[in-house]
């Protein structure tokens, strides 16, 4: 297929910027909101999905860990929701004349798989291991970072590169 991203009318790069600015703007504040519950750390994670730990079994546990039917609605959500954000990203990045190859299948494809990993990861904390924290946030990095450098490169062409 010849159709490229600076090839569009102006109707529809216009459109299509204001899409983008407006996912992003959603996303971002999913990603402020994780930031305001786990303060982007280990302990944080583990805490919000598994409960906190107390030495003693007469403290009070300032957090518990999330019951089934809540982690069952969490993932559920964000996995049909996510989905869908990063396979419209991923379908505009297609038309994109900047990345081919290799890289535009790597970064179309890899949030998706990340999004499987990262809520799998949750599950795996709250019963099984708190170590698996680390796979949460090295998949979490690599799905956001793919979709905003998709969002990006994707911007950049619709905005800046002329026919």
């Amino acid at each position: 297929m010849n159709l490229k991203l600076k090839k569009l009318d102006k109707t529809l790069k216009l459109f299509l910027a204001a899409y983008l600015i407006a996912l992003t703007a959603g996303v971002s504040i999913g990603v402020l909101f994780v930031r305001h519950t786990t303060h982007m750390s280990t302990e944080g994670v583990v805490e919000r999905f598994a409960g906190s730990q107390s030495d003693d079994e007469f403290d009070i546990q300032e957090a518990y860990p999330k019951p089934i039917s809540e982690l069952i609605i969490t993932t559920h959500n964000h996995i049909l929701g996510l989905s869908f954000v990063f396979f419209t990203v991923g379908l505009i990045f297609y038309f994109n004349s900047l990345i081919d190859g290799k890289w535009k299948v790597l970064l179309m494809t890899e949030p998706l798989i990340s999004l499987l990993i990262s809520f799998g990861s949750i599950w795996l904390i709250r019963f099984y291991s708190p170590s698996f924290v680390y796979l949460t946030f090295i998949s979490s990095l690599l799905m956001f970072a793919s979709f905003y450098v998709m969002v990006a490169v994707s911007f950049f062409e619709i905005c800046f590169i002329k026919k």
